[in-house]
């Protein structure tokens, strides 16, 4: 245990400062709180090869991060995200072997699987197109804070594709039910910013020019809470789809009883003795 312990602390790393390639990364202040923003506007900021591949690693990277604690995901110039390029992706897909095209449609996968495993809660800022692996982005954060100008689309079927990609078939179903999940993915419609918001897709409806600032104020929020406690939630959410009711009670006794042993909780405890407000330090 001891080695492996040794192990994990010699991967973590400050992530404020990542570098990245193939979008904007920016943590300002403290850097708790990191916003990505997929940044070709000019063609509704779509994913090429080497965007999924990094957006894969940075968050697989991101369990090992001692600064950042909360991600929030957005588009440039008034989208989301359109999906992956047609020229950059789906015209060389065309051209590719059976074990070529189940490595991408893994690394695809891999993006949305690093998503939920990373501790810190994402929130995605979704206005105007969030289509085809845009949508799956989304639907795989945390949280989603919308626009009215949201148009979001698993349009898989569009190009000949199956609904079932990156997990829709699993994530959305849960998000908005079976019945609207079925119609979303065989149809490849664009749901409205009203439907998402009645269907719960989306927590909230801002406008365009206030958007990106909800959803930091929200990451801002949960940067600043117990975020060990938040990473455990997480985790469990995840987890527990996998459960019957016995079965997660008692992860969740198990998992809280560990919460009650970090910092935070005596912290709060004693904020709350004092008649004063915690501050919360993630241990």
């Amino acid at each position: 245990m001891e080695e492996v312990l040794h192990t994990m602390a010699r991967h973590k790393r400050p992530y404020a400062d990542y570098q990245a390639s193939n979008f904007l990364w920016e943590a300002p202040g403290d850097g708790k709180v990191a916003t990505l923003v997929l940044n070709r506007p000019q063609r509704k900021n779509p994913l090429t090869f080497d965007s999924y591949a990094e957006l894969r690693d940075l968050f697989r990277g991101l369990v090992y991060a001692t600064d950042v604690k909360a991600v929030v995901v957005a588009g440039a110039g008034g989208n989301f995200c359109s999906g992956g390029d047609v020229h950059e992706i789906i015209g060389p897909l065309t051209r590719m072997t059976m074990p070529e095209l189940l490595d991408f449609t893994r690394m695809t996968g891999d993006l949305v699987k690093a998503m939920r495993a990373c501790p810190q809660p994402v929130v995605a800022a979704v206005d105007g197109i969030c289509a085809g692996a845009g949508a799956m982005i989304a639907l795989a954060s945390d949280m989603r804070i919308g626009t009215p100008q949201a148009r979001t689309a698993f349009l898989f079927t569009r190009v000949g594709l199956a609904g079932a990609d990156m997990g829709a078939c699993t994530l959305l179903p849960r998000m908005i039910g079976q019945g609207r999940a079925s119609e979303l993915l065989y149809t490849g419609r664009a749901m409205t910013a009203d439907e998402g918001l009645g269907w719960g897709f989306f927590n909230s409806l801002q406008p365009s020019d206030a958007v990106l600032q909800a959803a930091q104020r929200l990451a801002r929020q949960l940067a600043d809470g117990p975020t060990f406690a938040h990473g455990v939630t997480k985790k469990l959410l995840h987890q527990e789809w996998n459960m019957g009711v016995d079965e997660a009670i008692e992860a969740e006794a198990q998992a809280q009883a560990v919460c009650m042993q970090t910092r935070d909780f005596r912290r709060a405890y004693d904020a709350f003795v004092a008649k004063q407000n915690p501050v919360f330090e993630g241990d």
